[in-house]
């Protein structure tokens, strides 16, 4: 395989892991990145498939809490409402992302998309930051299942491109009274039936366009996205428990702003 491909598969590998579990949208850095570098593969199947590199990454990091859930789902009741509350968080995303998701990636995928609404969750962070919180939950444990509802139910927004699936459920829990550590843990914990679910339906129904040539790309991307995932996902948990969302938000703001910029001026030719 071509040298500079790999080099291509390397960079968004890195891209993917560093931005999945952070609220600045990694479907839309890809997207924008995977444009400047005039990376192209058919039916996105690349940018799916090294997502399971990142959410590998949550599950070796969380590896005691999947074990403890796995071992006590018996006979454990915060085991067994950890495993409801993910059932019910992932339900409403995954119900309109079957009916809707051929739409919304032929008709928003693309950097303007993804300019406008990393400006505007970039707002909405900053708003989510600067109201006064009313926090009632302190815990994973201490999450009701119309809790994980309503964070599901804030999951559906981030499949528009630049919004952030971790950013809408991070802001989305803030809002229902999450602490800011709790809103992000449960998160990057619902990103794993969430991203398994698109990872593997994705490769399915583009089975037919995979072929053995690729797997050195996939492999390069595959590894460089668990490892930058893993890097991020330890290093924003002890960000968070001290600081605010709002460097996230500025940044969404300059880096969408920047973008709506080079297109209107014509600096750069965006597809």
């Amino acid at each position: 395989m071509d040298f500079i491909i790999l080099l291509k598969a390397l960079l968004l590998g890195i891209v993917e892991g560093l931005t999945e579990f952070l609220p600045v949208s990694s479907t839309g850095h890809l997207i924008v990145v995977g444009d400047l570098i005039n990376f192209y593969n058919e039916g996105k199947v690349f940018e799916v498939a090294i997502q399971l590199g990142a959410i590998l990454a949550v599950v070796f990091e969380y590896r005691q809490r999947f074990i403890n859930v796995a071992t006590g789902i018996t006979h454990d009741k915060n085991a067994q409402n950890f495993v409801l509350n993910l059932f019910v968080a992932f339900l409403p995303a995954a119900i309109v992302g079957l009916l809707f998701i051929k739409y919304i990636k032929l008709y928003l995928f693309n950097p303007i998309t993804v300019a406008t609404m990393l400006v505007l969750g970039g707002l909405v962070i900053l708003y989510a930051e600067r109201r006064v919180h009313q926090v009632k939950i302190h815990d994973v444990d201490q999450i009701g299942w119309k809790d994980a509802l309503k964070v599901g139910c804030a999951q559906i927004i981030s499949m528009i491109p630049g919004t952030s699936r971790s950013g809408a459920t991070i802001i989305g829990g803030l809002f229902f009274g999450f602490d800011r550590k709790v809103a992000a843990e449960f998160s990057f914990f619902l990103a794993v039936p969430t991203m398994f679910a698109a990872t593997f339906y994705d490769i399915y129904k583009h089975r037919d366009v995979l072929n053995f040539d690729q797997m050195p790309m996939f492999v390069v991307g595959f590894v460089a996205a668990f490892i930058s995932a893993l890097v991020a996902v330890r290093t924003f948990v002890r960000f968070v428990s001290n600081h605010s969302y709002e460097i996230f938000a500025w940044y969404r703001i300059a880096f969408g702003l920047f973008i709506l910029a080079t297109w209107y001026f014509g600096w750069v030719s965006w597809s």
